[in-house]
């Protein structure tokens, strides 16, 4: 390998003895797991298992008690969000950051600022560059919005969407930032079983189009499975288990922590 292919080469996220304690609570104790280039991973858990929490310990929004994040080899630690999102780890939110008066299209472009920022002088006196990043922003975003399936609805305003399409176009704002790494905090809450279905083909198709990998937090355990390519179990903020998704759902201890009993019937 090149030294230009070695500096281009997608990156694996390394999440090592990560913990996060609230006074003398645990929300989160002793968690590795790593995201290889070219996976889609699955975090799951029941409710209050500690997901969402390791995600905001990853991504910056929370710093961690004790252990360490590591992207590409380098210690990312604790580093601030929009430091993560530039290095190429981006993330969606439970709750939606749509602009709804803005058409499908021109959310997706806003999505593209990181890229697009020029000094305040160019705004007045655009050049060549100017127009030239302009328009690779704007190809870019089309090119999003037909992967991700909405191409029929490009101009169309956000605020007339359906649940499945507002879901869709979160995901398209956050591979807008030019992520190696997406990682989605349940994006399929409140679709029915055949937009998931649909939503996770096009996860599928995304990642390596798009994006190099996905880490997904998710309760419907179909697309879950589905997609992954590992999952990883929590349970009261540990790691109860990783494996493919057969031999997860063949996991007793997971069983158990879904279902109570070890799954027996009475």
């Amino acid at each position: 390998m090149s030294a230009t292919q070695a500096m281009t080469a997608p990156r694996a996220l390394e999440v090592r003895g990560l913990g996060k304690s609230f006074g003398g609570i645990h929300a989160v104790k002793d968690i590795s797991f790593d995201v290889r280039p070219g996976e889609i991973v699955g975090l799951i858990g029941p409710n209050g298992a500690g997901k969402t929490t390791c995600f905001n310990l990853i991504t910056g929004f929370y710093s961690p008690s004790a252990g360490q994040v590591r992207f590409g080899g380098s210690d990312v630690t604790g580093r601030k969000p929009y430091h993560m999102a530039r290095m190429g780890i981006v993330r969606s939110f439970q709750k939606t950051n749509i602009l709804k008066s803005l058409t499908v299209f021109e959310n997706v472009l806003t999505g593209h600022y990181m890229e697009a920022r020029q000094p305040l002088w160019r705004t007045f006196f655009p050049g060549r560059a100017v127009r030239a990043t302009e328009a690779a922003a704007r190809e870019s975003a089309e090119r999003i919005v037909r992967t991700m399936g909405l191409a029929h609805r490009m101009d169309t305003p956000a605020s007339v969407l359906s649940c499945g399409e507002l879901r869709l176009l979160e995901v398209a704002l956050a591979l807008a930032a030019k992520p190696e790494i997406l990682m989605l905090d349940e994006p399929a809450a409140g679709l029915n079983s055949q937009e998931a279905r649909q939503f996770g083909e096009i996860l599928k198709t995304v990642r390596g189009q798009l994006v190099s990998s996905i880490l997904i937090v998710e309760h419907n355990m179909g697309l879950v499975m589905g997609v992954s390519d590992r999952v990883v179990v929590m349970h009261f903020g540990q790691k109860l288990a990783e494996g493919t998704p057969a031999q997860v759902q063949a996991d007793s201890k997971v069983v158990e922590a879904y279902l109570g009993g070890g799954g027996k019937k009475a």
